[in-house]
């Protein structure tokens, strides 16, 4: 009885083995391909995990750049409305300008017109000079080539150069007309008070008379007087008293 339990065991061990070799194998295979498809699955994870992030960085920088842009738009229109007002403002300033030249170019030429008068009306001091000035702006007016303010300065220095005439002592050779004769002679103006001629060869002196508007002979007994004036006006001497007669005094009314 007990040979015939054994004998039984055995068999049925016998029959029982392979089928759990079997299953064991399967057990292990499918443990491998778990295994296996979580290694996947975790690089998948993972792959997933590194896109996500750095798309998140990609989105955070695309935010900070739009932030910029929204900046630097806002900061194009300020520019842009700045740029409008500053050429409304320009626009009205080119007005302004067209409206002051309007008044200053007639103005220049009536200044002309009152440096002929001065001139005209004046003692005959460096008249050829003077004319020549006159005659250089008139000519310069209508160029287009210069520029208004340049014209302008031109005006005001020649009656600057007017002004000087009446505040220096000066000398010059120049020509004068006694009655219709033209004569050269040395020429002497202590402002616009006197204004005295010398011939070349020193022996004549004549004196411009406001009243007659014409030179007069002055009498010899001023001579030396006069001689000290011209070399004092010539620097050949140290300044000193002079004496001169005075013959441009203008009428008191």
């Amino acid at each position: 009885m007990n040979l015939f339990k054994t004998s039984l065991a055995m068999f049925v061990a016998a029959a029982i083995s392979p089928v759990s070799a079997s299953s064991l194998d399967s057990a292990q295979a499918i443990q491998n391909k778990t295994n296996a498809s979580s290694v996947v699955s975790q690089q998948r994870i993972d792959k997933s995990a590194d896109a996500a992030l750095s798309l998140q960085a990609e989105i955070e920088q695309l935010q900070e750049e739009v932030k910029n842009l929204e900046v630097y738009q806002a900061h194009l229109k300020a520019l842009v409305a700045n740029q409008g007002e500053e050429m409304t403002s320009i626009s009205s300033q080119i007005e302004d300008i067209k409206i002051t030249r309007q008044g200053v170019v007639p103005l220049m030429y009536q200044m002309i017109d009152g440096l002929k008068q001065i001139v005209k009306q004046d003692a005959p001091i460096k008249i050829e000079q003077r004319q020549e000035r006159i005659a250089k702006l008139e000519a310069l007016m209508p160029r287009a080539d210069v520029s208004d303010a340049e014209k302008y300065r031109r005006i005001l220095e020649a009656y600057q150069i007017e002004m000087d005439y009446g505040t220096k002592l000066g000398i010059y050779q120049g020509q004068i007309d006694l009655n219709g004769e033209i004569r050269e002679a040395d020429v002497l103006h202590l402002g616009r008070i006197a204004l005295v001629a010398r011939s070349l060869n020193g022996s004549t002196f004549w004196s411009w008379d406001k009243k007659q508007n014409r030179w007069i002979e002055v009498d010899s007994s001023m001579k030396a007087e006069l001689d000290k004036a011209f070399a004092v006006a010539s620097k050949q001497v140290a300044p000193s008293l002079i004496t001169l007669p005075v013959s441009l005094i203008a009428e008191v009314k």
